[in-house]
């Protein structure tokens, strides 16, 4: 590779000031909407769906399709070969943040919520999902990992219930995870 040499005749660099005027400062060009901005771009979101919700999720198909499709005017398949649920917007989607709302809405279903309450998400905008393991808040193995679960269930799901109405939340467990749904202040 050959050397290169710095000219010592270029001098130090010059600085430019360019003055603003009324014509540079603005824009002459109205904002664009949220569906000119949007109107070229389509996007997708992929939800996998594990082997054990495969048959949950066919069976409720229809009551998860019609919001997405009808309300939020997305275009919603099943990748049956992946195991994935691909939602992507379409020309008629008003807004891109749709598509994130029908993405967690098909995932709290995944993760064991029903589908009246997996719709909140989609009309309210304060709602999320918090997810964690017990063994995050205690280290239980075997029989008293059971057990500890059988008291957050309670009999007949008594205690569960109880939980729900007085945090309005709904609580799933699954396994040795707990999920919550509820506003940022209730799951607290």
């Amino acid at each position: 590779m050959p050397k290169v040499t710095r000219k010592d005749t270029a001098g130090p660099l010059k600085e430019v000031v360019v003055p603003l005027t009324q014509e540079n400062s603005a824009s002459q060009f109205p904002p664009l909407s949220a569906r000119e901005q949007n109107e070229n771009r389509i996007e997708f979101r992929r939800v996998p769906v594990p082997q054990h919700r495969m048959t949950p999720l066919k069976n409720a198909w229809m009551s998860l399709y019609q919001p997405i499709t009808e309300q939020l005017k997305l275009d919603m398949r099943m990748n049956l070969k992946s195991k994935r649920v691909e939602i992507k917007t379409t020309s008629d989607t008003p807004e891109v943040a749709f598509l994130q709302k029908a993405a967690d809405f098909v995932h709290a279903y995944i993760l064991g919520f029903e589908v009246q309450d997996a719709i909140a998400l989609l009309r309210l905008d304060d709602l999320y999902i918090e997810g964690f393991e017990i063994k995050d808040v205690k280290t239980l193995r075997g029989e008293h990992l059971s057990r500890c679960i059988g008291r957050l269930a309670g009999k007949g799901g008594k205690t569960k219930f109880t939980i729900e109405n007085t945090t309005r939340t709904r609580i799933v467990l699954a396994d040795t995870k707990i999920w919550i749904l509820g506003s940022f202040q209730n799951i607290r």
